[in-house]
């Protein structure tokens, strides 16, 4: 048996003895192949709940922790090192864009992806020239979420359509 990855998606080959190929696809992995650690952080916990259960039906992503403030953004994201962190813009304490810069510092392979009510286009530039892969949102985060995950799991930036930015990829 062996296992390859490829664009963060696992594909396991295992010939049979009889020569049947049996090919089984697990789905999004980080670079070694293990589950994709997320950080959720929303001041407001209905919200996180839904996202949270959003992430539990794709097996692929494991929830490593949960933040309602910016400062406890910053201190998981920098004790955790997740692949991905899911980031609201209106935060208590230290705002998302500020808790962005400092999650830079500490844990520069975290991917983000800014889910917020926040639709201003300097705002979504502001949060994509910080290095954010992705902003969605939060009105359309039932439909856009998966599409901004897989996006950026392939290296691809995602924004939410009506969002008016200068994406770049």
């Amino acid at each position: 048996m062996t296992a390859v990855t490829q664009r963060n998606w696992v594909s396991i080959h295992n010939r049979k003895k009889n020569g049947v190929e049996i090919n089984a696809t697990m789905g999004p992995t980080n670079i070694e192949g293990s589950l994709i650690g997320v950080l959720v952080v929303d001041d407001y916990e209905p919200f996180r709940r839904f996202v949270c259960s959003t992430l539990r039906k794709r097996p692929a992503f494991q929830i490593v922790g949960e933040a309602s403030d910016g400062v406890e953004a910053v201190r998981q994201a920098g004790e955790l090192k997740p692949d991905l962190i899911l980031l609201d813009v209106g935060l208590p304490k230290l705002n998302g864009l500020r808790a962005a810069r400092e999650i830079r510092d500490i844990s520069p392979e975290s991917k983000i992806i800014f889910v917020s009510q926040e639709s201003s286009p300097d705002v979504v530039q502001e949060a994509l020239n910080l290095g954010a892969r992705g902003y969605v949102a939060k009105i359309r985060v039932a439909s856009d979420l998966p599409a901004a995950l897989d996006a950026v799991l392939e290296g691809r930036q995602f924004v939410s359509s009506g969002l008016i930015t200068n994406s770049r990829d």
